[in-house]
């Protein structure tokens, strides 16, 4: 009786149009026509069951409020269904640079950090907790065999009072590729886990009020220091001085709306007298922090370009020795040098640490009058360098340029004429190829007698490349002029502007401080949006007010997989 109701049931279900058919075999092996079964969730109340497919009995728990929760079963081969990103919010990546070394660190973090430490760690005589904040020495194991994969150093970090804010785990192990692979391949394993995107452990501690945006600018740029400058500009960044430096902007421009809305809500209740002294102590307010802003906005973009590299470009007439400059700086042979003009086409770049100070030199092709079609390109290019770089270092080949050693007069040529800056570097090259030439010979650069005064004319070296001669002597002069225009005076402990990111919200910042000031005190209402508006824009600054997903995104995508 069962089976024909059953039957009348499939039968009634094949008659429906709507419905997709797939061959399938019953236990009585009758091949009859009905819905695609695999994405049917069968249950023992469903007229589909059959004893084939029938869920165990014993799977069925009772919840919390006292009902069986009971087990829905599908065809398909797994019995769970698998769990989506947004819903294994437990993460992990290898926070140590992959290779063969000593140690590697694999970072958890997410609510499952305790169940982690929990399935693929073990020791004998050890409680199922451990002890927040301690390394412990505990054997790596795969959750489902149970084989030991290494011997570790396990350290389990208590949320809040960690990176992230959340239950972390690190897991100290011997960094050798089979050993990474199959501990991480364990960690797959479990089904509340998922490897990390770039930037998600530091994007966690963001969101979890861990750090603010200049606080996490500063760590990815201590991660990428190279040099000194870079190295303390991140580090005071990271340590977040940055970050109350901003703070306290925003605070001002509050305190500044203060007055305004004190004077919207209530200046009725005051005399003319009183409206006035609101409304000028609100502008007086005003001014200074633009006046503040701006002194920061004039540093000459020191900050960004110490973090990014000081822009030096080398140019001259060709054969001057400007590629052979390039290899010395760079101490190896980076470019090809022969005595033939011309053989330098292209702009060639590397980055170097002079007088600990981060500087991207250019080599260029040499400024002449060229019928070569592809030369003429690079001299171009060439030019290009110059005018973007934020220092310039001509070569001249000494004995081309001075007009005899008794005057002590230099010319320099016209095609490198227009490319020469107030503040162009000189290097007199190939002075070993004239006779008794004193080392501290004074010269005299005609083409700056008519321009510029005695406290700004060209500061110049000469040297031999090929002999070595006076090349220490550039070396120590150049590092100086780097220290004394990029250094001297600039406070590396509070540095407040490090990216154009900061530098476009500190203008509009000002731009909305002035059109406050300009509005009469009969438009009030329309300036104290300007005030909340210049107070959004620091704000950005540090992330207080930052909403935009592309703008965190394209911030945190920067960092390693592990961090």
């Amino acid at each position: 009786m069962l089976r024909q109701w059953r039957a009348s049931i499939i039968q009634k279900a094949v008659k429906d149009p709507r419905m997709q058919r797939r061959q399938v075999q019953f236990r009585e092996n009758n091949s009859l026509p009905i819905p695609n079964l695999a994405s049917v969730v069968l249950h023992r109340s469903s007229p589909w069951n059959c004893r084939l497919h029938r869920p165990n009995r014993s799977s069925s728990r009772v919840d919390a409020t006292g009902y069986a929760n009971r087990t829905h079963t599908t065809l398909s081969a797994k019995s769970e269904p698998t769990l989506s990103d947004a819903q294994r919010r437990t993460i992990y990546a290898l926070s140590t640079p992959p290779g063969k070394a000593g140690i590697a660190v694999i970072r958890v973090s997410g609510p499952d950090a305790l169940d982690v430490w929990r399935r693929v760690t073990r020791k004998k005589k050890s409680g199922d907790t451990p002890t927040p904040w301690m390394l412990q020495r505990r054997h790596v194991v795969d959750p489902e065999t149970e084989e030991r994969l290494d011997d570790s150093l396990t350290v389990f970090f208590k949320g809040p009072k960690s990176f992230t804010t959340e239950d972390t785990l690190e897991l100290h192990i011997h960094s050798g590729r089979a050993v990474l692979s199959a501990v991480l391949r364990a960690l797959a394993k479990l089904p509340y886990c998922r490897p990390a995107v770039p930037g998600e452990f530091t994007r966690r501690a963001f969101e979890g009020g861990r750090l603010d945006l200049t606080q996490v600018e500063g760590l990815r740029d201590l991660i990428d220091a190279e040099t000194e400058a870079q190295r303390r500009i991140a580090a005071s960044g990271a340590e977040g001085t940055a970050r109350a430096r901003y703070v306290a902007l925003r605070s001002q421009i509050l305190e500044c709306l203060v007055f305004v809305e004190g004077f919207i809500d209530f200046g009725e209740d005051v005399d003319d007298l009183g409206q006035e002294a609101m409304i000028k102590e609100a502008h007086d307010r005003a001014l200074n922090i633009i006046n503040c802003i701006r002194s920061h906005l004039d540093d000459n973009r020191r900050g960004e370009i110490l973090r990014s590299g000081i822009k030096l470009a080398i140019f001259g007439p060709p054969n001057a020795g400007k590629s052979s400059l390039f290899n010395f700086l760079a101490q190896r042979d980076a470019a090809i040098t022969s005595p033939i003009p011309g053989t330098t086409r292209d702009v060639l770049t590397l980055t170097l640490d002079i007088g600990g100070f981060p500087v991207v030199l250019s080599d260029t092709a040499g400024l002449r009058e060229t019928l070569d079609t592809v030369e003429k390109v690079g001299v171009g290019r060439a030019g290009n360098a110059v005018k973007e770089a934020d220092l310039s270092l001509c070569v001249l080949s000494l004995p081309d340029v001075l007009s005899s050693p008794d005057n002590a007069l230099v010319r320099v040529p016209d095609e490198v004429k227009s490319h020469l800056k107030p503040d162009t570097l000189f290097l007199l090259n190939k002075s070993d190829t004239i006779a008794n030439f004193p080392a501290n010979q004074s010269l005299t650069f005609m083409e700056y007698d008519d321009k510029y005064d005695n406290s700004k004319r060209p500061q110049f070296w000469t040297a031999s490349l090929r002999t070595s001669d006076g090349t220490q002597s550039f070396l120590d002069g150049l590092a100086q002029v780097l220290r004394s225009r990029y250094s001297d005076g600039f406070d590396y402990a509070s540095p407040l502007i490090t990216h154009a990111r900061h530098r476009d919200f500190l203008e509009q910042a000002v731009m909305h401080l002035e059109e406050f000031i300009a509005f009469s005190p009969s438009e009030v209402d329309v300036a104290a949006e300007s005030l909340r508006y210049a107070a959004r824009a620091i704000g950005s600054v540090s992330g207080l007010d930052v909403g935009v997903e592309e703008v965190l995104g394209g911030i945190f995508s920067s960092f390693c997989v592990g961090k």
